[in-house]
């Protein structure tokens, strides 16, 4: 059971479980406004509707001249260890008819391509079984209705040569690929539970659709794990355009980077709980950003260019306000008559509510920067070229407070070592686009078998070493690798994963929580170079040989100090809650009463922890999360998992980036920082076990002075953020959130009913 943390925390929590649902009706009406005043979008139609076909699988040769990517032409060999026998993860989707010609509807095609084998479509809760990778070669696919991705499916199309997803001039449906669609009145999925999905490498255009049709590219309301990259969205820019790029109405998220918009009413219509948002651009748009809805949003590397507005976030006006805050850092608006527009007054509803923190931001042509609700200039901005040091609205502690800040204030001082220029370091996930198939090795083709029963320890070492020593980037074909002792990554490794490959312990050597050991060692202690893992996971498993009790899932200890720092993107930890793993429904399910821990369900020492010779390390969407529910279960009913600690940074010597990342359900803490410096932490979520304090956080983990554990009490919950000894820890953007008490939200509640509470309020331990 999961909250549906799909508005401000002053604004709708929906809780699902099984069969019943929790609204708090004032967070249900901010997502039901939005819908209604966009219903037009949601409900859009034709009067010609092409019926679906249905199309198998076809031989597909590369065309001639087109750019090659190694992943189109590698050997596909990847399985589902748990899905059904003779299940194929990566499908191309001219296998199934597809022919991106640009004439031809490829809508029936493409869906085949995506629904093949049994997927978790229509009617399903959730799924890890049946993951999916769908490839798009270069060439224009032409759609009449939406691309439905099933649940864990990658839409992956040639960088080299981005495909172009374009709707037809008759196009029927909410969005050319619409990622959780309105089969009822309700979402599909609930959008708190959308997990492990990526689109990236594509053209999204709705150029043919009529310029006064309410058409969308891509409906996305989603939660942890997933991620669009590499898009550019092309809309109508013609006067009168009602066209939307990018439309979100709900979900505890997430990331996204490297978008562009062209065109378009609003390039971005956006309401969900918490986004990281990097490298995006908006040119020509009516209104590059309009917000419904938030708890907390940051923006890093954002473009504006020739739009009415930049970014709208006056939803709900002064007396009803319905978003929590933004972030904006290193970004530039240019010829943007106002760059926001806000609803927020110092007296103002909602204490917090509408807060806005802008910190290196170039303007050029921009001459109001900040417009309140009545039309008023709150900052004023300049018709030649500025940079906004720092500028905020909202509350200030200072260090003490509330205090009401609308105005200047003195920005953080950026260490050097996390700067690039002027801006802090960004990097996005390298797709090794430039390289021939050649400079791959693969774990399956090297004697790694991948079906979650084998012991493929050493297989899969070997192959390391080997792939490292020899320069080569590591193709993890999709699979889940069963190991029972550490796997060492060594500098200059790169690892790639499929359909987010998974490295899974097993075993009593993970087993001692007197003694626990890695199950990923990255480097040794002492150890430098650099390394790069994307599109990975990491899980702990607990089959006959008992718990996980002393399983680090990743310690890393290499020292980046010079050169491009080592790189994390969408790798990810899930301790339980899957078929495959006895951490389940059935093993480890709610203990709402006073009933003894359960030692088969102590999954995991710690999830990650970065030592004290570790330095220079740059993660990006990456969530640890101890399961809160079972995924695979059709009611997706809670679980009970210990999990001892979430993420621990030690570094003595710091340099770390943590762009969009999300820690939750440790038992002792999410994140924790101790002796350590010079760390980025952007739009970072956690939230606390929902069994607890039944044990409270002191059970069943001893503490361990060597880690500077906290002391808990009996009663008392895990810790969100424990900063320890530690400086120039800039946070830009934080959600640590404490909803459940024993499984239930009955406390929030009852605090809800006694006051209407901004974020802070929320934020427990």
């Amino acid at each position: 059971m999961r909250i549906l943390k799909h508005v401000p925390a002053f604004l709708p929590l929906l809780l699902t479980a099984s069969s019943m649902q929790l609204v708090i009706p004032e967070v249900e009406s901010a997502v039901q406004s939005m819908l209604h005043n966009l219903s037009s979008y949601v409900d859009y139609k034709t009067p010609a509707h092409l019926p679906p076909q249905h199309v198998g699988p076809q031989s597909y040769v590369a065309q001639a001249g087109t750019t090659p990517y190694w992943y189109e032409t590698i050997n596909h060999q990847g399985i589902s260890a748990f899905g059904p026998s003779g299940y194929t993860v990566f499908r191309n989707v001219k296998s199934y008819g597809a022919t991106g010609n640009g004439v031809t509807d490829d809508t029936a095609a493409i869906n085949a391509a995506i629904n093949a084998g049994g997927r978790c479509g229509e009617g399903c809760s959730s799924s890890t079984t049946t993951p999916a990778v769908v490839y798009f070669p270069a060439g224009t696919y032409l759609i009449s209705s939406p691309i439905n991705p099933a649940y864990y499916t990658q839409l992956i199309g040639n960088p080299n040569a981005m495909p172009t997803i374009k709707a037809t001039a008759g196009f029927g449906g909410f969005a050319l690929i619409d990622a959780d669609p309105y089969y009822t009145s309700n979402l599909n999925w609930g959008s708190t539970n959308v997990f492990y999905r990526q689109i990236r490498n594509f053209i999204i255009d709705t150029t043919n659709m009529p310029v006064n049709s309410a058409a969308t590219g891509i409906h996305w309301p989603t939660a942890q794990a997933t991620s669009l990259q590499n898009i550019v969205f092309t809309l109508s820019a013609a006067s009168g355009t009602q066209h939307i790029g990018l439309f979100i109405e709900s979900g505890s998220a997430g990331f996204m980077t490297d978008l562009v918009f062209n065109g378009g009413l609003k390039g971005g219509a956006f309401g969900n709980q918490q986004f990281t948002m990097r490298n995006m651009t908006f040119n020509n748009c009516v209104t590059a950003i309009s917000h419904f809805w938030d708890w907390g949003w940051t923006y890093e590397g954002i473009n504006i260019n020739n739009c009415g507005t930049g970014i709208s976030i006056n939803a709900g006006g002064t007396s009803s306000p319905e978003i929590g805050s933004i972030t904006l850092i290193d970004s530039h608006f240019s010829n943007v008559p106002v760059g926001i527009t806000t609803a927020y007054t110092p007296s103002s509803a909602g204490n917090a509510a509408g807060s806005v923190i802008i910190e290196n931001v170039g303007i050029t042509n921009v001459p109001v920067m900040v417009q309140g609700p009545t039309g008023a200039t709150t900052l004023v901005g300049t018709t030649g070229s500025q940079t906004i040091a720092a500028w905020g609205q909202g509350h200030a502690y200072t260090p003490n407070g509330p205090t009401s800040l609308q105005g200047s204030f003195t920005g953080n001082s950026r260490p050097a070592s996390l700067v690039s220029g002027s801006s802090y370091y960004q990097r996005s996930k390298p797709q090794y686009n430039t390289l021939p198939d050649s400079s791959f090795q693969s774990t399956r083709s090297s004697g790694a078998a991948g079906n979650g029963v084998t012991d493929d320890t050493y297989a899969l070492q070997m192959v390391i070493n080997n792939a490292a020593a020899a320069g080569a980037v590591l193709f993890w074909d999709a699979g889940t690798y069963v190991v029972t002792s550490t796997l060492t990554m060594p500098p200059g490794s790169k690892w790639v994963g499929e359909s987010y490959s998974v490295i899974m312990s097993r075993g009593s050597f993970f087993n001692s929580m007197s003694s626990p050991k890695p199950v990923v060692q990255v480097g040794t202690t002492g150890q430098t170079g650099q390394v790069e893992w994307s599109d990975m996971m990491q899980v702990s498993f607990n089959r006959a040989v008992g718990p996980q009790a002393g399983a680090i899932l990743i310690e890393w200890n290499l020292a980046t100090t010079s050169g491009t720092p080592s790189g994390m993107w969408d790798v990810h930890a899930r301790i339980g809650g899957f078929t495959g793993s006895d951490l389940s429904i059935a093993n480890c399910p709610t203990t709402t009463g006073s009933n003894p821990i359960n030692a088969n369900c102590i999954g995991g020492y710690m999830t990650m922890y970065v030592t004290a010779s570790a330095q220079g390390l740059y993660m990006e969407n990456c969530w640890l999360w101890t399961a809160d529910h079972d995924i695979d279960d059709p009611g997706n009913r809670q679980l009970t998992i210990y999990n001892g600690r979430g993420l621990y940074i030690a570094s003595t010597a710091g340099t770390f980036w943590l762009v969009g990342t999300a820690v939750e359900h440790h038992t002792l803490y999410q994140y924790q920082l101790a002796n350590t410096k010079n760390i980025f932490m952007g739009q970072i979520q956690t939230e606390t076990p929902y069994y607890q304090p039944n044990p409270g956080a002191s059970s069943p983990f001893p503490v361990v002075a060597s880690l500077n554990d906290p002391t808990q009490t009996t009663t008392s919950d895990a810790w969100g953020l424990r900063i320890l000894k530690s400086s120039n820890i800039l946070v830009y953007g934080a959600g640590l959130y404490s909803f459940f008490d024993n499984y239930s939200t009955g406390n929030l509640l009852r605090c809800r009913r006694w006051r209407k509470l901004p974020k802070r309020h929320l934020q427990r331990r």
